[in-house]
């Protein structure tokens, strides 16, 4: 929201009523979405007054590891990396996926949806290591909010124009001449992040279960009782 101006450009000095306003303005969050967003983030940050938006990447209070564009936080730092890392971003990218088996990769790629985004949560939180429920359900929402606010349909995918993803998450800037064009509410946001929840919990007992039938597969067949009974004697 910085880049734009949303808020003050220089990031500092900005008042939890101008994030409020600056969230509704930018992406067209509604105003419980946005009080609840901006307030409960003042609360985590413990702080009342104004503040500086590096403050935000105070380690585990709003800030998480397992971040899909950013590394996570060093051991013994208090804030968190800032740079975007483009392997990070590409990474990502290429979680996308067609939503039909054996549609057209390059059409079923261009869009961005809640199976992606579990897809991608599934793999960071594999490469870093397991976060606690508070910050997979922070980690979720804030993907939840742009899945709505950018939600496009077309003939093969419902989701968020890829290249708007890198753009935003990779560059922090809106598309080009975007505009709001409806209001993102709370409820439609927690629906949005329980969706990316169940898929990540389908995709993990897929996985279990198909790792479980490789090992059976691999395990050296069980002795019959003729076999056995001939090894006693």
């Amino acid at each position: 929201m910085a880049n734009h101006g949303y808020i003050n450009r220089d990031g500092k000095n900005v008042s939890a009523w101008s994030i409020h306003n600056g969230l509704k303005a930018c992406y067209g969050l509604s105003t419980p979405l946005s009080l609840f967003l901006t307030y409960v983030g003042f609360v985590m940050l413990k702080r009342i007054r104004p503040i500086d938006l590096f403050e935000i990447g105070k380690h585990n209070v709003i800030e998480h590891n397992a971040s899909l564009v950013h590394y996570d936080t060093p051991q013994g730092e208090e804030f968190a990396p800032i740079q975007i890392d483009e392997g990070l971003v590409s990474d990502l990218i290429s979680d996308v996926k067609p939503e039909k088996e054996g549609a057209d990769p390059k059409v079923g790629s261009s869009l961005m949806n809640a199976i992606d985004v579990a897809r991608a949560r599934i793999r960071r939180e594999k490469e870093t290591g397991p976060i606690d429920s508070v910050h997979q359900e922070i980690a979720r929402g804030e993907m939840a909010i742009i899945l709505g606010v950018w939600e496009t349909t077309t003939k093969e995918k419902v989701g968020v124009p890829v290249e708007w993803m890198r753009r935003w998450i990779g560059h922090e800037r809106l598309p080009d001449d975007w505009k709001p064009s409806h209001k993102q509410g709370l409820l439609d946001t927690i629906n949005r992040s329980k969706s990316i929840r169940e898929a990540m919990e389908r995709m993990r007992n897929e996985a279990a279960a198909t790792a479980s039938t490789s090992l059976d597969e691999k395990a050296p067949p069980s002795p019959t009782t003729t076999e056995t009974a001939k090894t006693k004697l």
